[in-house]
């Protein structure tokens, strides 16, 4: 006891003060049976949807099922120290996250607990991971770019803030790398990244969060892992967990993009879960909701109106096909759901054509309403032409010499699928992409072997700052180059070409 008798009478009247007294009510129930990280409980009669549960060892779950009897609960912590027969709490309350600044440069997973060995998270608010879709009246045009870095996305299917591009393709074709590329381009703007991995192996994850570590700005991400170890439950909620964490940010007017890797293995989670909790399956085993899940989700994506403070949220969902079959049940829903879709073709990637984009089953459905005057009038009819020349060039394979003009076809094609190649981690500036389209439309490029064109493209940035300042001033500005900044841009590209060219030989000069 301490000395001063009366100090310590007052703390204890105060302690006794602030203790609630009286009767409380508490919802209890049994668990029945758990395996394959679901529990079946019994006597929870007044439980809610997807309210969080809390057993008695203190690992927590979320009822997914509602059976007049039994209740699935999804636990969110390991199944291996629940029972059946340990006792079950509701809590009233649904599963909320931590957002905030505090969050930015932190690796957690769907609730928001450290996994990168530092202190917890001082969150600024907690806020539920299902929260519904900006109305319509509450959001605005989709009108301005998203720079991802990436030459044949922001020419050919140009993203903008608030919109919602999945990437598809089959496994390991390069879909995660040409998102971080997105995320890593970043790394000099306003946008805040958040990237969600969802059933990846442990090394996958490693590498991409080190990768924006290395090469992107590592302080404006989060990211949000429920790898393949994780329990179910926890691989469930991560979409909505990193949505609801980006939607902090778009909601006080600034700008964020979330990566959504994958929503294939979300799925093949969601089916788990359907079919352990015994609902009916359908087309493939998948539950009805398969959609929906995917639908809600997605449309929280968003660019708000002024009146809600003008803020955007891009999302970039991920999505695996099995041989290149983009009419499977889950790529299916998610390019009916999403603004348009890039799709990675295996063959192009084993032909070293990186990224490897088929330009003919890709689009962008918001497209050039998006896209930086500079970068539109560079591009021109880069789409069509390069269309042309695929098509082309799988006739002439068939032999025939071709006409002039269709020779110049096949020289331009060739030199601008050249200019689409781009090294990993490595952004493109918006002035860049613009020279680089420009040269490539003009031809520019036209004298130049194929594979001068890879060192021209890698030339081109220093070049620029070196010997075009004040060309690159008006590329940076929003709207069409004028035409002396035109021609004097045109001066310096033939000039990097032609130290590029390589030497006639003499005999071909006096001939």
């Amino acid at each position: 006891m301490p000395p001063d008798r009366n100090s310590w009478l007052g703390t204890a009247r105060h302690a006794l003060a602030t203790v609630p007294l009286g009767p409380r009510a508490e919802s209890r129930g049994r668990v029945e049976e758990v395996a394959d990280g679901v529990a079946m409980i019994s006597g929870l009669h007044d439980v809610r949807l997807d309210e969080v549960l809390r057993f008695s060892g203190g690992q927590v779950g979320f009822a997914r099922v509602l059976d007049p009897d039994l209740v699935g609960c999804v636990l969110l912590d390991a199944a291996s120290d629940v029972e059946a027969n340990d006792a079950v709490f509701g809590t009233g309350e649904v599963i909320n996250v931590p957002v905030g600044e505090a969050l930015l440069g932190r690796v957690v997973d769907p609730l928001g607990r450290p996994l990168d060995g530092k202190d917890p998270i001082s969150a600024e608010a907690n806020l539920p991971i299902e929260r519904p879709a900006p109305s319509i009246i509450e959001r605005d045009l989709v009108t301005e770019p998203v720079q991802t870095g990436v030459v044949v996305l922001d020419t050919l299917f140009a993203l903008g803030r608030g919109q919602r591009e999945l990437i598809v393709g089959d496994h390991s074709t390069g879909k995660t790398t040409l998102a971080i590329d997105a995320l890593i381009a970043q790394a000099e703007t306003d946008v805040i990244c958040i990237y969600v991995a969802i059933g990846q192996k442990s090394s996958s994850v490693r590498r991409a969060i080190d990768t924006l570590q290395t090469h992107g700005n590592f302080s404006r991400c989060i990211a949000v892992v429920a790898g393949a170890s994780s329990a179910s439950g926890l691989q469930w909620i991560a979409p909505y967990a990193g949505m609801t964490m980006a939607e902090y940010f778009r909601d006080k007017g600034q700008h964020a993009l979330i990566v959504i890797d994958d929503l294939s293995k979300h799925a093949a989670t969601h089916r788990e879960i359907a079919l352990l909790t015994r609902q009916s399956p359908g087309r493939e085993a998948y539950p009805g909701d398969v959609f929906y899940i995917h639908a809600r989700l997605l449309e929280r994506a968003a660019k708000l109106s002024p009146a809600r403070g003008g803020g955007s949220l891009t999302a970039l969902p991920i999505a695996e096909t099995d041989s290149g079959n983009l009419s499977a049940y889950i790529p299916t829903n998610l390019i009916s759901i999403t603004d348009g879709q890039i799709v990675l073709d295996a063959a192009l990637f084993h032909q070293g054509q990186k990224p490897a984009v088929d330009v003919g089953l890709s689009v962008s459905r918001v497209g050039g309403k998006t896209q930086a005057p500079i970068l539109r009038d560079a591009a021109g009819a880069l789409r069509l032409d390069y269309a042309q020349f695929l098509e082309l060039e799988v006739f002439t394979r068939f032999g025939g010499v071709p006409d002039d003009r269709v020779r110049q076809q096949l020289t331009r094609g060739a030199r601008i699928r050249e200019a689409l190649r781009q090294p990993q981690h490595m952004p493109f500036r918006l002035q860049d992409e613009a020279a680089l389209m420009l040269a490539v439309q003009s031809g520019v490029l036209d004298s130049l072997p194929p594979e001068a064109v890879t060192a021209f493209r890698a030339a081109l940035p220093a070049t620029l700052d070196a010997n075009a300042g004040g060309a690159l001033a008006a590329l940076a500005e929003p709207k069409p180059l004028p035409p002396k900044a035109r021609d004097a841009l045109l001066a310096v590209l033939r000039r990097l070409a032609a130290s590029l060219a390589p030497e006639t030989p003499p005999e071909a000069r006096a001939t």
